[in-house]
């Protein structure tokens, strides 16, 4: 390490001499892990007893490269420990799983993953988060005493913040990221994985943004004169009206504050340690330096107060001390790692090549360790595989539970739940997660194409979302049973519909269709049921169910711009059980009143004793129109028999409505109660071991 003058050194204030006075304490009690640091989800797990044989000759030896390197990081932390003896110790060379020290940069092993999901930082970073068990560490204050290779973490599923940084910087690395693994201190709700006192992420909605309307032109218009006395009096009862609204706001924040559970105070506060990863902008076009939370798999503005300080960092070439002040936590870090000021560098970077040569070897002596033209060694960490099989069940227990404040998330891996459960959200009313609000469900490679469903425990309402490429072409489906009659709205993707249907709700009493893009302009169809009559059923149906008498059949249409106004239908409503037709036309740009036609029940009879459907008592027309079409008797006499002959055929698509409703009812019963799977031409892992089952038969 380079000379640094006493002068620059920051003296240490009375508040920073108190909180290093309380760690050393800490360190020299050797202070336990409370118990509230192990989650209670983490089972016990035994690192002593795992099997260290079958591992290459890398992982139990050193190479004569690693043995300089490791030379020339104890005569940095000598140095570093004579400039700075205030700061804790580095974590520079811990031992690996077969007891023999490595250099931290060395474990790092950058890989890029035959996964297109992990070509992404998020797709990493979610992998890991889900692939691998947090582990606490064994003191909470000072840093692990080994760092295990990322193969082995791997195998066995589990690690602590250490071991959950180097694999995902080294996935980071591989995939083209600028990316470091981070030694500081964060909260105990970052470090414990604590994310009780947050809001989950699948409830947070987007911000709107307003669209502001620019105007081009303006006209300024002169101000109105004003009384002086009463703008006071004005101001004088907005001022009151904010008193009260803050007293109000005050209040409500109290209550609020008695409701919600304040967090309590961390005596460990900025003397836990943490391990993170930092992605530097630049390359994969990155715009802004982030952090990464490898356990949650959350990227963090480096501005956030999780994030109390920053010792060290470091990736696969080299490794850096960070020389800035962390009193205002990583606010005011500045991370270009080419500020000697801010950072101090182990293995100074020189453009010119590396030479391997007795000479250097003389020269690394003479100049005591600092060789400028010595580069770091490679990784002695075997490749990275990560198997089709393990990427497809990438939890380590086949499921994982994260509780939010007023929320639990689980996840499963495909094909563990037979009805293809993936995600579930279960929304809480109190804090302590005793009463259930709502329940959201995702679903995966189900053959009916279910993808989500929505219970909300309240209301005892059950939305059933679809894919495209369902048989029934259903969309959403809300019920409260699947017994018929009992509440259904069913919404259809209506561009595959030849009748372009996309709802249909339907009660006990009535039903209604709403279409979308109709060459008749249809949108909505209202149909009101009467009481059912004995004996009445309906063939193709299930015993128990019978026909419903049709009251009243109501369609309205939109504007058709090819047809007048006093032409053109906007509502028709047939009363069946009076045997009425009611007719309301579209209204011109310029009128007020729409033009009506009623068709009342005629039970007159001609002198042949024929009906007569059509006459001055029978028919009742309000005619603001103009046209002298509608003033002829014969018009609307076939106007009539038009109406009465579309009534029949609306009758008859109204049953067949209650038909498909109970088809659809009838098919989501079947479905529901023989779930299958799918399975997709690209799962090898998943056709493999179907095949295996297959031969096995």
């Amino acid at each position: 390490m380079e000379v640094l003058e006493e002068e620059e050194e920051v003296e240490q204030t009375a508040e920073d001499v108190k909180s290093l006075n309380i760690s050393d304490s800490l360190q020299d009690e050797e202070t336990k892990v409370p118990e509230e640091e192990v989650p209670s989800d983490v089972p016990g797990f035994d690192w002593s007893s795992i099997d260290t044989s079958h591992l290459p000759s890398s992982y139990k030896t050193n190479s004569q490269k690693e043995q300089r390197m490791l030379h020339i990081a104890d005569h940095f932390l000598q140095q570093y420990t004579h400039l700075c003896p205030d700061r804790k110790p580095l974590f520079l060379h811990p031992a690996n799983e077969c007891g023999v020290e490595k250099f931290v940069s060395t474990t790092v092993r950058p890989t890029l993953l035959p996964y297109p999901e992990l070509y992404h930082w998020s797709g990493c970073a979610s992998f890991v988060s889900n692939y691998l068990t947090m582990e606490p560490l064994k003191c909470p204050i000072t840093p692990p005493s080994s760092l295990y290779s990322p193969t082995t973490i791997l195998k066995y599923q589990r690690g602590n913040c250490f071991d959950f940084t180097v694999l995902l910087c080294s996935m980071l690395i591989g995939a083209g990221y600028d990316a470091y693994c981070v030694h500081g201190y964060a909260t105990h709700e970052i470090c414990t994985l604590d994310q009780t006192h947050e809001l989950c992420p699948l409830l947070r909605k987007p911000q709107e943004v307003p669209m502001k309307k620019i105007k081009k032109y303006r006209l300024s218009l002169p101000s109105e004169p004003q009384s002086k006395f009463e703008l006071q009096q004005k101001a004088k009862k907005n001022e009151e009206a904010e008193d009260i609204q803050k007293k109000e706001e005050e209040e409500e924040e109290e209550e609020a504050a008695t409701e919600v559970e304040k967090p309590k105070r961390d005596p460990l506060h900025g003397l836990r340690v943490h391990a993170w990863v930092l992605v530097q902008s630049g390359k994969r076009k990155v715009p802004e330096t982030f952090f990464i939370n490898p356990f949650t798999g959350n990227s963090h503005n480096p501005t956030d107060e999780c994030f109390l300080g920053i010792e060290s960092i470091w990736n696969h070439s080299n490794y850096w001390v960070n020389m800035q002040d962390c009193r205002k936590g990583c606010t005011d870090l500045s991370f270009d790692l080419s500020d000697a000021i801010c950072w101090e560098i182990m293995l100074p970077e020189s453009n010119e090549p590396l030479t391997e040569s007795p000479e250097s070897d003389k020269d690394y002596m003479e100049t005591e360790g600092r060789d400028v033209s010595f580069e770091m060694p490679l990784s002695w960490v075997a490749e990275i595989k990560v198997s089709d099989t393990e990427f497809e069940n990438q939890y380590a227990q086949g499921k994982k539970v994260i509780l939010y404040e007023k929320a639990k998330v689980e996840r499963w891996a495909p094909y563990v739940n037979e009805n293809g459960l993936m995600e579930r959200l279960t929304v809480y009313a109190d804090l302590d997660c005793t009463e259930v609000v709502e329940v959201t469900e995702w679903f995966k490679n189900r053959e009916d194409l279910l993808d989500m469903r929505q219970i909300n425990k309240q209301t005892q309402l059950t939305t059933d979302y679809f894919r495209p490429g369902h048989p029934l072409l259903l969309k959403a489906h809300t019920y409260t049973s699947l017994e018929p009659e009992t509440g259904h709205t069913i919404e259809f993707y209506h561009q595959s519909r030849d009748d372009n249907l996309c709802k249909r709700v339907e009660t006990a009493m009535e039903m209604s269709e709403y279409f979308m893009g109709r060459d008749d302009f249809l949108h909505t169809r209202h149909v009101e049921f009467g009481e059912r009559e004995n004996g009445m059923g309906m063939a193709g149906t299930r015993i128990d169910v019978n026909l419903r008498p049709i009251v009243q059949i109501k369609e309205r249409f939109c504007r058709n711009p090819e047809k007048p106004a006093d032409e053109d239908i906007e509502e028709r409503i047939f009363m069946i059980s009076d045997d009425n037709i009611q007719l309301t036309y579209h209204l011109e740009d310029h009128d007020t009143i729409a033009s009506t036609v009623v068709f009342l029940r005629g039970m007159q009879r001609d002198r042949k004793g024929e009906e007569i459907f059509l006459s001055r008592d029978t028919c009742v027309k309000y005619q603001p129109w103009s046209s002298e079409k509608h003033k002829n008797v014969l018009h609307l006499y076939s106007l009539l028999q038009k109406l009465r002959k579309e009534q029949k055929e609306l009758k008859h698509q109204v049953r067949e409505s209650e038909a498909e409703v109970l088809n659809v009812l009838k098919i989501r019963e079947d479905e529901e109660a023989n779930v299958k799977l799918t399975v997709s031409i690209y799962n090898t892992a998943k056709r493999g071991r179907q095949h295996e089952a297959m031969v096995g038969s």
